[in-house]
């Protein structure tokens, strides 16, 4: 007869670098959301929970897909039942890619009750809405994650056309990015990457940290060099990235993005190399990351990319 394991044995025990809940999409093949996200977080040291809001067979870039999509009560049953196991014990929240208004309803109160048994849970949130122009989530939610979302989020990595859809201006200047960044700041997140500005065919990143609501915060801005192709899954990688060495570096913010920009840089080169190499033509379609190659680009980054603070 099987012996039963003492209840004891099953507790779950205290990550000493952090335990992270992600809530992302999730694709068989390829590299984006919690595929993105999961496995550079695990190599930087952290135990990482994924919860698939999403399960494509592919990305949605291609011709075609199936899968499933998660709705906000099958997320709140899962939640449930980790908490019905004392399983809430997490150090920080990541999210992604979030199709619904009920889904991100759901997901204030996952924030509410992850604080309620941490109440300094760290709350990294990428608003993925669009980008360049488009919106590719309903309209809706730009309004709840403006209202809602923001004001809870500890640290928020917007792309620029996501930042100026929760600012209400355009971003045509640096100057715009670091006011877009204070207005930001002044919703809730301390922490605000704005993680790909593109100003008269520069390419570069701003970051804002304001540790102190008496002073101004530390602004910077690193630049970034345009590679000829377009990859999937990047934006989920770079939050992963400053989620990672954000909290090991928790007061330099541009230390922890040079670490990430220096990672994601090398990671991206290796990947065009690769497809290069294999005689594929990297302009003719996006390019699926070589994040398992990169492995020691991601544990061990060179610094090669140095933030430019603005005061």
């Amino acid at each position: 007869m099987a012996r039963s394991i003492p209840p004891i044995l099953s507790l779950l025990l205290p990550s000493k670098t952090g335990r992270v809940l992600s809530i992302q999409s999730h694709t068989v093949q390829g590299y984006v959301g919690n595929k993105s996200a999961v496995f550079p977080l695990q190599l930087l040291g952290y135990d990482v929970d994924p919860i698939n809001s999403v399960q494509f067979s592919n990305h949605t870039g291609y011709p075609s897909f199936k899968g499933q999509v998660l709705n906000g009560q099958q997320l709140w049953d899962l939640i449930e039942g980790l908490e019905a196991n004392d399983l809430l014990s997490y150090t920080h929240l990541l999210t992604g890619y979030i199709g619904s208004v009920s889904f991100l309803d759901v997901l204030l109160q996952i924030v509410k009750k992850l604080r309620s048994v941490n109440p300094k849970l760290i709350y990294v949130c990428d608003p993925v809405m669009g980008d360049e122009g488009k919106l590719y989530v309903p309209p809706e939610l730009v309004s709840v994650y403006r209202g809602k979302v923001v004001p809870v989020a500890s640290m928020l990595t917007p792309n620029q056309f996501e930042a100026e859809e929760l600012t209400g201006f355009r971003i045509v200047s640096e100057q715009d990015g670091l006011d877009a960044c204070k207005f930001l700041h002044s919703l809730g997140p301390s922490k605000v990457v704005i993680t790909s500005i593109n100003i008269n065919g520069n390419l570069f990143l701003i970051g804002s940290h304001q540790d102190n609501k008496g002073r101004p915060p530390l602004q910077f801005k690193i630049f970034i060099p345009k590679l000829p192709a377009y990859f999937t899954g990047t934006g989920d990688l770079m939050t992963a990235l400053l989620l990672g060495w954000s909290s090991k570096y928790p007061y330099n913010l541009d230390k922890a993005a040079e670490l990430a920009v220096s990672s994601l840089q090398a990671l991206l080169r290796r990947t065009l190399n690769d497809y290069e190499t294999a005689g594929f033509d990297p302009s003719t379609s996006s390019l699926e990351i070589r994040l398992i190659q990169s492995q020691d680009d991601i544990r061990n980054p060179v610094v090669q990319f140095n933030a430019q603070r603005f005061n």
